[in-house]
């Protein structure tokens, strides 16, 4: 895999993109995915994991609405990941992870990940070069055991948002009422560490790339929904799931 270059890769839509043309399609392939998750649940034989990272205000909680909204609850769970607890200090960094892995039927949403432990912690130097090699090495099995035994299907996504977009959001959650409650100071403070945070990214794609990641242009949220959407749709798809008949 050719090494990610996130300052070459642009963040937002092709200019020939239509953008009510392609909402338009987003709205189809989000009914669909509503379809094919209940297939999944009815079948039981296939689980996912989506993986949702990305820089502060990238729209990490917009997509979770916005794509997987559609789905029956029943069968779709979302876990936003915190900074750990003392309880989850005191195991190894992936214990608290394994306990939300999707059983079968089930689709999985990580809002941040166990890749913060390879991430925002080597960013401020929690976390040592060596170690950060061993932690992806063992996110790389970690990933391999869902995914070889337990048919866990995985898709990783990275919110490429810009520098200068990211400043006009975090300013409109000062402005806009229905945003201050997103609003934290230390948003400010981490995106002063815009260049740190691309290093580790970019060294993150490259250790951790089996599943591989999808670089989403995240500038427009309805391209950045439309590509997640049918990436989901076309993994759904290719699963070909059947419903089980009348259990004698």
């Amino acid at each position: 895999m050719a090494k990610i270059q996130l300052s070459k890769i642009d963040t937002r839509a092709p200019k020939a993109m239509d953008k009510q043309d392609t909402k338009e399609k987003t709205a189809k392939l989000i009914s669909e995915l509503d379809d094919l998750q209940n297939l999944l649940f009815a079948e039981g034989k296939h689980s996912v994991l989506i993986v949702i990272q990305g820089m502060d205000a990238s729209g990490k909680d917009g997509v979770v609405r916005n794509v997987f909204g559609n789905m029956n609850p029943m069968g779709v769970v979302v876990k936003s990941w915190k900074a750990p607890t003392a309880e989850e200090l005191s195991h190894d960094f992936l214990w608290r992870i394994h306990q939300h892995t999707p059983g079968k039927g089930m689709v999985q949403l990580f809002n941040r990940s166990h890749y913060e432990d390879i991430l925002i912690t080597r960013v401020h130097k929690w976390c040592d070069d060596d170690t950060a090699r061993k932690r992806m090495k063992a996110i790389n099995d970690f990933e391999n055991l869902l995914e070889e035994h337990n048919n866990t299907h995985i898709l990783k996504f990275y919110l490429h948002i810009s520098k200068e977009e990211q400043k006009e959001r975090l300013d409109e959650r000062m402005q806009d009422p229905t945003k201050m409650w997103k609003y934290n100071e230390n948003d400010y403070e981490e995106s002063k560490l815009w260049d740190i945070y691309m290093q580790m990214y970019e060294e993150c794609f490259e250790n951790c790339n089996q599943p591989a990641w999808t670089i989403v242009p995240a500038d427009q949220n309805w391209y950045k929904e439309y590509l997640i959407a049918s990436a989901v749709h076309t993994l759904l798809t290719s699963l070909k799931m059947q419903y089980p008949g009348i259990k004698k």
